[in-house]
């Protein structure tokens, strides 16, 4: 018999409302970012705020991480200090960080989490981040599925990966162009995004071979029809992306991973989802209904041509069909997909067109398009729906609702009447109730069902109702509606010392061990890639036997150094690379340029890596 393993589907909370729907929705976890300090600066919330999250995911035996995954300066580590304090007081479940100067702080007994962006690629570093204590490492989005499969097998600490969202070009952690060109540090949580910027690329005589796109920019990643190889491969935790995206994609998204898990838990019993509840849905969810820039499997199964999006950073949305024909002030369409007045329909344009085109539809007629505003469109053109009216409207509303199952036992005592209340997970809890005992002169069971039943904004659902009475008796509806109430009450008190119980991490003695116990190192030199900006990181990394340590970047800029580290390769997407066929005989070295911003390529075919290198002189 396999042993049953829990997956969690974890959901981005840009704030309170987002992370409960998100848990309505299906998610075993939300991840949240704490006040300050997090790698999503404009996604702060109040500790109030998380607590009363925190509060309703433990209803479902859902956890709440915490983002507080920037580098931090030495001023700043008692406030990060006090804030994991009073984020482990308002009963979080773990703590996201990047900063190894945080483990060398006092510390509460509470689960740390590896951020991506501690730029987690192989065996070695998940190795010496499991033995430094952390109970999950998040692993780069890169790896493919044999990497993943190799990490799993080689350590034990769970894992979790990026399953959907918005993909990084530079390896997490490993990006300096932002902190570079314009001193907003991504590891700060302060990205310009200038890997969404329209760049030209020259060759090594000044040679324009590419003007004006978006070369650094990539689609989004949307590994739904790769979860079960990835649970295969040993992955526990399954990520959203999204700690700035709005309620409606939350709500999207994270239904669509729950049905798809749902589906695949069904045939694969040894699979369960790791939080409690049922989740029904007053939608059909769909991934391209909401902000995508089209989607990539990026180098799950190896490199492949469908992972950039050169044209426009933008939301492209779902393809909706052909122009057909073109009237004056309206148009159609060759495609079966129904437009709704207050669409948002756009295409991607060519020669002086800019790249991305959007437009608002403003009434339909049978199969004639009116515009608010007519563009340039020309017969033929792909037309893509960017913002569904209607689908938007549904989720304005409720879409989804999560119970917990329960079953009610009504049996006698000698004094009156016993209601046991058993739930999902076996938690259970029974009170008694004194009534003198008489026989109805009409059947009461219905009249029982009809009041056990009413669970009301309760998280419960009644699935069983065991009738154990000896006889007829009659129970008046106003002691069967106080029975449930407090049988109610009851239940859900003992789920929330279950659940409190369920996330005890480890000790605090414990905690500080991990930090100054001898873990061998996977290198004896950090240079600025190591991203250490404060005394404790320094002294964490000497006492595990790193011998030099140069601070980071953002305390000591440097120029002429790689500011961007990727798999992305440029050379590979336009054609020239010598492992794919290309001749190989283009002039390097390539430059982007950006307005003044010149940055000058370098490409280790070996390793099939690309480095951008900032240089003004390039």
């Amino acid at each position: 018999m396999k042993t049953v393993r829990k997956i969690e589907l974890l959901a981005p909370a840009k704030n309170l409302e987002t992370g409960i729907e998100a848990i309505n929705h299906g998610a075993d976890a939300v991840y949240i970012g704490a006040p300050k300090f997090s790698a999503r600066s404009a996604a702060g919330n109040s500790i109030a705020d998380i607590q009363q999250l925190t509060d309703y995911a433990h209803l479902f035996h859902a956890k709440v991480y915490v983002a507080l995954n920037t580098i931090l300066t030495d001023s700043e580590l008692a406030d990060a200090g006090q804030l994991i304090w009073d984020l482990y007081h308002a009963g979080v479940d773990a703590i996201i960080i990047q900063d190894m100067g945080i483990l060398m702080l006092e510390l509460p007994p509470i689960a740390f989490h590896a951020s991506t962006q501690t730029d987690n690629r192989s065996i070695e570093k998940v190795r010496f981040l499991e033995e430094a204590g952390f109970s999950r490492v998040v692993l780069a989005r890169e790896l493919s599925l044999n990497e993943i499969k190799d990490i799993a097998a080689h350590t034990h600490v769970p894992l979790e990966v990026f399953v959907h969202g918005a993909l990084c070009t530079s390896y997490s952690g490993q990006c300096y162009i932002s902190q570079a060109l314009s001193g907003r540090s991504a590891n700060r949580g302060e990205c310009a995004q200038y890997c969404r910027l329209p760049y030209t690329l020259l060759d090594g005589d000044g040679k324009t071979l590419v003007s004006n796109k978006h070369l650094l920019s990539l689609k989004d990643l949307n590994q739904s029809e790769h979860l079960e190889e990835l649970l295969d491969a040993g992955v526990t935790s399954l990520k959203i992306e999204g700690r700035l995206k709005d309620l409606s994609y939350v709500k999207n998204i994270t239904a669509y991973y729950r049905k798809k898990l749902d589906e695949l838990f069904a045939k694969r019993p040894e699979y369960r989802a790791s939080s409690s509840g049922e989740t029904i849905h007053y939608f059909v969810p769909n991934p391209d209904k909401s902000f995508n820039r089209g989607f990539t499997t990026y180098f799950l199964h190896g490199r492949n041509n469908g992972i950039a999006s050169p044209d426009t950073p933008k939301s492209i949305g779902e393809p909706v069909g052909n122009v057909k024909d073109i009237k004056g002030n309206y148009f159609t369409i060759a495609g079966k997909k129904p437009i709704h007045n207050g669409d948002g329909l756009c295409f991607v344009g060519a020669g002086f067109t800019p790249a991305l085109t959007g437009f608002r539809v403003n009434r339909v007629e049978g199969d004639k398009i009116f515009p608010a505003d007519m563009p340039r469109l020309d017969r033929g053109i792909a037309l893509f729906r960017n913002y569904d009216h209607e689908f938007e409207k549904t989720l304005s509303k409720k879409s989804a609702e999560r119970k917990i199952r329960m079953e009610w036992l009504l049996e006698e005592t000698d004094a009156g009447f016993s209601l046991t209340a058993t739930d999902e997970d076996d938690y259970s809890a029974t009170i008694t109730i004194e009534f003198k005992k008489e026989s109805a002169t009409k059947y009461q069971g219905a009249n029982i069902r009809e009041h056990l039943s009413k669970l009301g904004n309760t998280p419960l659902k009644m699935e069983v109702l065991s009738n154990k009475l000896s006889e007829n008796w009659f129970i008046p509806s106003s002691v069967l509606s106080e029975m449930r109430r407090k049988g109610i009450e009851a239940l859900l008190n003992v789920r929330n010392v279950g659940a409190t119980l369920a996330v005890v991490p480890l000790a605090t003695a414990q905690t500080t061990e991990r930090a100054t116990a001898r873990v061998a190192p996977t290198t004896n030199e950090l240079t600025y890639l190591g991203n250490v900006s404060n005394e404790k990181a320094r002294a964490f990394y000497q006492q595990h036997g790193v011998k030099t340590i140069a601070p980071a970047f953002e305390l000591n800029p440097l120029t002429a150094v790689p500011v961007m580290f990727t798999k992305h390769c440029i050379k590979y997407q336009a054609g020239y690379c010598p492992k794919q066929g290309g001749d190989g005989k283009i002039k390097e070295p390539l430059t982007l340029l950006a307005g003044a911003n010149r940055l000058r390529l370098w490409f280790d075919c070996r390793n099939c890596e690309m480095q951008v290198i900032n240089s003004p002189t390039a």
